[in-house]
């Protein structure tokens, strides 16, 4: 996996500090991106000092903070882990930095980022917000849409062992093929080809769902298992 750099944009995010913790910790080359340098820094500093406490060589951790634009430039892997109000924006400035790199778009658009409940989902024109950021980058650039359904309290705890399925959407399969074996750098998570980026309308609409049940069972670590799938050869 040496030859794929992530850029996680919204890595001083929960979910992106989380993405970022985890991969780094599996020896992944990964790039905290904000619109703030010096708070992608902090953030980098962060991952840093996390996994040092967990014992881990510090020349093994290859995390470091940019501000969003050069942080795309130079990634093979851009998530893309901002909430929903910063999604157009974010794209629009980072979409000249997209150079040969696979786009995986995290977002949900729960009406909590605007106020509303935590458990409504916002209605967006295009059908979901995978598909409203297919309008906003290159059409030469592949997009995925990705781990939505992954708690991000789970992942900042180096201690708790994950349990849950990726459900990646997307209409390009090199692409899926590429993001796959980085899923699985995490320990428990199995990444599964959930169809065409049309399906992320499902796929999104799940975290509502998880939400709920967080709230009913008070927890915070809920997350989606399919079953009754043949094991990958």
């Amino acid at each position: 996996m040496d030859e794929h750099k992530i850029a996680i944009i919204g890595g001083t995010g929960d979910l992106g500090f989380g993405l970022a913790l985890r991969w780094a910790h599996a020896g992944a080359q990964v790039v905290i991106g904000s619109r703030d340098e010096k708070k992608a820094q902090d953030s980098a500093e962060r991952v840093k000092e996390k996994l040092c406490e967990s014992g881990s060589p510090p020349e093994r951790v290859l995390v470091s903070g940019l501000e969003n634009t050069q942080a795309a430039a130079m990634a093979s892997i851009v998530v893309l882990a901002i909430p929903f109000p910063g999604q157009v924006t974010i794209l629009k400035s980072i979409r000249g930095s997209l150079k040969n790199a696979v786009v995986v778009d995290t977002t949900v658009p729960l009406a909590a980022t605007l106020g509303g409940k935590p458990t409504r989902l916002l209605g967006v024109w295009q059908g979901s917000a995978a598909e409203q950021a297919r309008e906003l980058i290159p059409t030469s650039t592949p997009l995925l849409a990705a781990f939505h359904n992954l708690s991000a309290e789970a992942l900042q705890d180096l201690s708790a062992v994950l349990d849950c399925d990726i459900l990646v959407c997307g209409d390009d399969q090199l692409a899926k093929e590429t993001l796959f074996p980085l899923v699985k750098l995490i320990p428990g998570l199995r990444p599964l080809d959930a169809g065409p980026l049309e399906m992320a309308r499902i796929v999104e609409s799940m975290t509502a769902l998880l939400i709920s049940l967080n709230r009913r069972y008070r927890t915070h670590h809920s997350g989606i298992r399919i079953t009754g799938l043949r094991p990958e050869s």
